[in-house]
């Protein structure tokens, strides 16, 4: 949302701009100049880029965007086209209050593809009761006159709807029918903006108000047929059915907004304007940060946390799921800020109750989760399913990982007693100062895999979510910043995420103290003594002990680079089969020869793919050797782009990683798009185990079986026909090709999995 101009040509007594909490915009430029129009697309386009995003929204906003002027407000649509459509679809969009709406500007917004929504709060005796100029005259005939151009042929596709706030002293049939007269594409009612603080209007003796006014427009909408979507009612019947609500007033969606202001600095979702003022403040500006900081703030990512983001008393809450806590703005309390329920709780929990009561529920207008694969890049889900997985397509989902492993934090976070969040402070602070050092280390696969099980003991376990502590030590040790911290020791070992682990001459558990400073690092009991002390830098050179040991996480060559070999993390023993223990100099020495091996055996079996693993993989895990001499590899469904191997011959090595890794890309995969219906009673019979499987494991191990299928296939070329290879690719090209046709036969799959199945089959060569 872009703040392109800071003032407005109406005085609406109930405007969170100008008459609540935040005076901000007194400080801020009238209007958005070039040179910030300019750093606002770059910003943008860099982000679409950077996240092959499909598709952009950019609502201009304000004050009022069409005091603009149609030169200047040409200049900054053109910018924004020029910049962003490029790399991504551009969807523009206005709010206006329509009264300076004119021909000029339709066919200026009919040249850019501009869509305009229109402020109107019913009839005029309705509309005047807020929206009147600063003189107190009416503005409903110029906003009439307005909607009537947008009405007209030439530019009724520019008109996106009519935003009317409710005011429960206005007749709800009324208001309805004067909004419905206009014929708007679609109606979104919102609540006014009320805080605990600032509690909303409520007439004496009535309890639900705001409920009651909105069943009495409900009841006459459904009797008219539904002439136009309303938005608040269409959200609710999709939360009612387990999709999306499509809007941040309802449900449990992610938010998904953030806002620049005429100065170009960054600011939360405006409506927190109503709390206090600089509530929507972030201390960030266009000219300084990215999108992804500002998306990585801790006030943002908690409101793309979910249930998890809520209150207690709300997660509680049989409604919860359609109501999702209302509005963020809405919960805002002066004693404890936004951790309650909405201002409007009473309300909200009548008009869901009652729209149930009415079995106002009908197929979901969102999937749950997407289903068709439309959310992904282009030509990704066909990629992938054809084992054709790109460096490009394994970054797309590291990213992915990366948001996930960030949203998880914030929720570990927020479910750990305030007294005990240094490590989250100090892990906040990092990533503003030292980024790329908190990135590295939350990409640590094992990171992700702690994260989970923490979340799963929160309130019974504080020693889980104390690991917050550990992530950020690693973060400022490789960083070289200043901190101080309270860590956990396991038997007088300290893990630091990525990097290796500390082990003290004295058994301590429980708590101590890591300072950490640029090449200097000191250990020490939480009474004083210093138990280790290290001097170096990581980068350089291994620092040098005093009073302890200390392990490195060590480095063996793959790919024409190095891959971390995790034989320390306390969290890589989630795999199938027991984690081994650190091996000595010449065991490593044996790793070391079988994965250079590997990796060769792999750029001449699976030469379309190689370029994703040496992208993708990050980690090896040793795994222990079975005693009857049967191959053991896994993947860990929650660490991404590590697999875990048994030591085994260089050939055999590389069919394992090439396995899981496929296996670990379809995960990441599911975490983005349903390709089946999780459904106890559909079991599959596959030709690689005796035993009928569920769909989600023949879905993942038909599609490693296509990676194998075609290593032997390769590896079949090389050698005379009816040779082992070509015995070993026959079997496995029937396996995969029996597998994918139960899958197709099963009935469980979304249109995405029928889709990506399909092209999986296809892929195969016989």
């Amino acid at each position: 949302m872009l703040k392109v101009h800071s003032r407005c040509d109406l005085a609406c007594d109930h405007c969170y701009v100008y008459e609540h909490a935040d005076q901000s915009w007194r400080g801020r430029p009238m209007v958005m100049d070039a040179r910030t129009v300019a750093a606002v697309a770059e910003r943008i386009a860099e982000h679409a880029a950077t996240h092959r995003l499909r598709r952009v929204s950019v609502v201009l906003h304000g004050g009022e965007p069409l005091l603009l002027g149609p030169d200047r407000m040409r200049q900054v649509l053109a910018v924004l086209r020029r910049r962003i459509t490029p790399v991504s679809h551009l969807d523009l969009l206005m709010q206006s209050n329509g009264v300076r709406l004119s021909e000029p500007y339709c066919d200026l917004f009919a040249e850019y593809d501009v869509r305009v929504g229109i402020s109107l709060d019913g009839d005029r005796a309705a509309n005047d009761r807020h929206r009147r100029f600063a003189n107190g005259a009416s503005s409903h005939p110029q906003v009439l006159r307005g909607i009537g151009l947008l009405r007209t042929p030439a530019y009724r596709r520019l008109f996106a709807g009519i935003l009317c706030t409710v005011d429960v002293r206005n007749d709800p049939i009324a208001v309805y029918e004067a909004l419905r007269a206009v014929r708007p594409p679609r109606l979104d009612l919102l609540l006014p903006h009320a805080t605990w603080a600032n509690p909303p209007y409520r007439p004496a003796g009535r309890a639900t108000p705001y409920a009651d006014w909105l069943l009495a427009v409900h009841e006459r909408w459904t009797a008219d047929g539904r002439p136009m979507p309303i938005r608040l009612f269409d959200s609710l019947r999709s939360t009612a059915a387990g999709g999306h609500s499509g809007s941040e007033w309802v449900g449990l969606d992610p938010a998904d907004l953030v806002v620049v202001e005429t100065d170009g600095t960054w600011e939360q979702v405006d409506s927190l304007k109503t709390a206090y003022d600089g509530a929507a403040a972030t201390g960030l500006s266009v000219f300084t940060h990215t999108v992804d900081e500002v998306s990585r703030l801790p006030e943002i990512a908690l409101r793309q946390t979910g249930l998890a983001g809520l209150s207690a008393q709300c997660r509680t809450c049989p409604v919860v799921t359609q109501c999702g806590g209302g509005l963020f703005a809405h919960r805002y309390r002066e004693s404890n800020g936004f951790d309650n329920p909405s201002a409007y709780c009473a309300d909200l929990k009548e008009l869901i109750v009652s729209l149930s009561a009415r079995h106002d529920v009908e197929p979901p207008v969102t999937a749950p989760v997407d289903q068709d694969g439309t959310d992904l890049p282009d030509g990704l889900l066909d990629r992938i399913a054809a084992g054709r997985t790109d460096a490009d397509a394994v970054r797309f989902l590291a990213e992915s990982q990366l948001a996930i492993t960030r949203a998880m934090l914030v929720e570990v976070a927020d479910g750990t007693p305030v007294t005990e969040r240094t490590g989250w402070e100090a892990l906040v602070r990092l990533d503003r100062e030292a980024p790329d050092a908190v990135e590295e280390t939350l990409r640590h696969p094992y990171v992700r895999v702690w994260a989970v099980d923490a979340r799963r003991q929160l309130g019974t376990d504080s020693a889980a979510a104390a690991q917050l502590s550990c992530v950020a030590a690693a973060a400022a040790v490789r960083a070289g910043a200043n901190v101080e911290l309270d860590v956990p020791m396991r038997a007088g070992v300290l893990h630091l995420p990525s990097l290796g682990a500390v082990t003290v001459p004295e058994p301590v558990t429980g708590a101590a103290v890591l300072t950490v400073e640029p090449g200097r690092w000191r250990l020490r009991h939480a009474a004083g003594t210093t138990l280790v002390s290290f001097d170096g830098d990581l980068h350089a050179t291994a620092p040098q002990v005093t009073g302890g040991r200390w392990q490195a996480n060590r480095r063996l060559a793959f790919a024409g680079t190095t891959i971390l070999f995790e034989d320390l993390d306390p969290h890589r023993d989630c795999h199938d089969w027991k984690a081994a223990e650190r091996p000595d100099a010449s065991t490593l020495a044996r790793w070391g020869e079988v994965l250079a091996g590997a990796w060769s055996s792999i750029e001449a079996d699976l030469p379309h793919q190689a370029a994703a693993v040496r992208a993708g993989l990050r980690a090896v895990v040793p795994l222990v050797d079975d005693p009857t001499g049967t191959l053991r590899s896994s993947t860990a469904r929650q660490a991404f782009a590590s697999v875990g191997v048994a030591l085994a011959d260089a050939s055999a090595t590389a069919v394992m990683i090439a396995h899981e890794f496929q296996h670990s890309v379809l995960g990441a995969l599911l975490d983005l798009c349903d390709l089946f219906a999780p459904s106890p009673a559909v079991r599959l019979t596959v030709g690689w185990r005796s035993d009928p499987r569920p769909v989600e494991g023949v879905l993942q191990g038909t599609y490693a079986h296509l990676t194998i299928t075609e290593m032997w296939r390769q590896r079949a070329s090389r050698e005379a026909p009816g040779g082992p290879a070509h015995q070993r690719h026959e079997q496995f090209r029937t396996w995969t090709a029996d597998a994918a046709d139960a899958l197709l036969g099963s009935g469980a799959l979304t249109p995405a999995g029928n889709r990506f199945v399909r092209r999986l089959a296809a892929a195969l060569t016989p």
